[in-house]
């Protein structure tokens, strides 16, 4: 939390305290103790309730309160022509029709309020069309529905980001905030070896980007100066322009239901296309050591998925055939489990679950 919200909290707090003291205190009782408690008591409740809503529009966007308020004004209008046409349909048959007067106000309410929630539902649930109701406005990043992919400096530092922008998924999508380069930039100057080096293969990967074709890699400007937290303010920039962001450190997915903010990782989508094997199929692979089982031996693939083979807890070392049993998720991957492949005794068809 920086120092401006803390300043507006402690700041509206302090007003809702003093006028609801100040209206207990000038009531017509007078300047009594319990006048004085119950103002302070009410202003801290309406202090609190303040910043509780604050806490829980958190995660709204300008974009998102932007649509919310025009939903609001449709609704309002939308209600006020109900209730209007109510009127009309009484003014007119009022020899026929008679309401007691408490009913006919909680029937207006209830258009009312009707009203005002069907044009905010229509209005968040159309925001892609508002622009052919209202020419000119358009709640939308850009022409295209995909969302904008924010890139982090774990992501710049690993070469993987080229091959995902060659393969044209991501045209146009990826932004590179300017306050990431100039980091980098510091970063490279720095005496450590290994920043150093790490920070120059980083810039060399933005160039790369920046040289493929169609994929129209943009940079942004905007700051947050007073965020000092390099993760934060990448949190704080995807919150701005309603974004994911595209990381390679496993340790930011958790931040994701806590920020409201969407990461995705290159990691768990390079898992997500490794080959699938099919049950049946034949491997080679070669045995690096002793599975859980006695009998068991594993070994890896060239992708570091490993490979669980029954029956080639002796055969350390050496390369053997095997049949694929299953393949199932693992902590670390995809985990394939097979049978050794012995003289005479493989068919097709048998195959069995682990």
């Amino acid at each position: 939390m920086n120092l401006s919200h803390v300043f507006v909290r402690i700041l509206f707090f302090s007003l809702s305290l003093f006028f609801l003291t100040t209206y207990m205190v000038a009531g017509p009782d007078g300047k009594t103790l319990a006048n004085f408690g119950l103002g302070i008591a009410g202003g801290s409740a309406l202090g609190l309730l303040l910043i509780g809503f604050d806490l829980l529009f958190k995660r709204f966007n300008l974009r998102a309160f932007n649509i919310a308020v025009l939903g609001l004004i449709f609704g309002y209008f939308m209600g006020l022509a109900l209730v209007m046409i109510l009127d009309a349909i009484l003014e007119i048959s009022s020899a026929s029709i008679h309401l007691d007067s408490t009913a006919l106000e909680i029937i207006k309410i209830g258009l009312f309020l009707f009203g005002i929630y069907l044009g905010t539902l229509m209005t968040l649930r159309a925001t892609d069309e508002l622009y052919i109701s209202i020419p000119f406005v358009r709640f939308t990043q850009t022409a295209n529905k995909k969302r904008d992919l924010i890139v982090d400096l774990s992501a710049l530092s690993d070469a993987r980001i080229i091959d995902l922008a060659s393969s044209g998924l991501v045209d146009n999508q990826l932004v590179i905030p300017r306050f990431l380069l100039k980091e980098l930039y510091a970063q490279a100057e720095v005496s450590d070896e290994m920043d150093r080096t790490k920070a120059k293969r980083s810039l060399e990967i933005v160039k790369k980007l920046e040289a493929i074709p169609d994929l129209n890699l943009r940079f942004n400007d905007t700051d947050f100066p007073e965020i000092k937290d390099p993760v934060a303010k990448i949190v704080r920039f995807a919150r701005f322009l309603d974004s994911a962001v595209l990381t390679a450190a496993i340790s930011k997915i958790q931040m994701a239901a806590i920020e409201g903010v969407r990461f995705i990782n290159i990691h768990t989508l390079s898992t997500a296309l490794k080959p699938l094997m099919q049950p049946g199929e034949r491997i080679k692979i070669k045995i690096q050591h002793v599975g859980k089982e006695p009998r068991q031996g594993v070994g890896y693939l060239d992708d570091g998925s490993m490979v669980v083979v029954n029956g080639a807890g002796t055969r350390i070392g050496e390369i053997v055939e095997a049949h694929v049993i299953s393949v199932r998720p693992g902590p670390a991957g995809r985990m394939t489990f097979c049978k050794l492949i012995e003289e005479g005794n493989f068919h097709e068809y048998d195959v069995q679950d682990e």
